[in-house]
This record gives structure tokens, sequence and C-alpha cells, in this order.
């Protein structure tokens, strides 16, 4: 059984191809569910977004919320900065004092990733894209 969450969304080909069926060639949506192997609920929303003149690309899924907000982020960016030497469990005690919010070590290395940084002889540094 497949789940909502972990289904990937239908290409714009094949819903270009499902709205083509129904408009064009006059058939049926119940048909085309049966045709192409897409929900009913599916082929009435291609349909309804190709008569508004509606993209059909599948939209982008939101994903999670950041745990930490784009203040602490700013605030943690730049204690890495001036203390580049502290360890990831001194950093979660730090984020959890500034911003109430209890994260994982593993959970601060990847943000800290993201945010450019990487670990190098005990210390977080600015990765720098020229390096070798």
């Amino acid at each position: 059984m497949r789940h909502h969450w972990c289904m990937k969304a239908y290409s714009e080909d094949l819903r270009r191809k499902v709205v083509e069926a129904v408009e064009q060639r006059g058939l049926g949506k119940s048909e085309a569910t049966r045709s192409f192997g897409v929900s009913l609920s599916s082929v009435k929303r291609y349909v309804a977004k190709a008569r508004e003149g509606t993209s059909l690309s599948p939209r982008k899924h939101p994903g999670p919320r950041p745990k930490i907000d784009e203040r602490a982020r700013k605030l943690l960016e730049a204690d890495v900065e001036k203390r580049p030497a502290l360890t990831l469990r001194e950093r979660c005690l730090f984020v959890e004092r500034l911003a109430g919010i209890r994260v994982s070590e593993s959970t601060l290395s990847r943000l800290l990733r993201r945010m450019g940084f990487s670990p190098k002889e005990g210390r977080w540094v600015r990765v720098n894209a020229t390096s070798s």
C-alpha cells in the first residue's frame, strides 16, 4: 500500500495526455482514469487546470518547517564566526538558551553545513568555494 506522503507526482507529460484524451478525443473522465491509471479526482483537477489555463506541472511540496527560525539562525552564524572552536554539544546548549529549542547534535551539524560551515581541525570554518 502506498501512502500519499511517499508517492511521486505524475509527470506533466502524463497530465497533458490525460487532458488531451478528455478534451480532444472525447474520452470520458472515468475511462481516462482506467486508461491512464490515475484517480478520478486527479483527472478532474487536471482538466479544470487546463480549462483555467493554469500550469499542469506538479507543485513542489513544502517539506518540514525548519526547527530554527531565521533570527536564531543569524545569531548562530555570528556565534560560529566569533567562537569557531565550540563543540556541537555546546552549540546545542547555546541554541536552546537562545531560542528555547532543543536540537540534536546531528541536526545542528546538518544546519551548520547548509549554512556553509565545515568542521576543520576542531573548528567550524566557512567552506571556501575556491579551495582545493
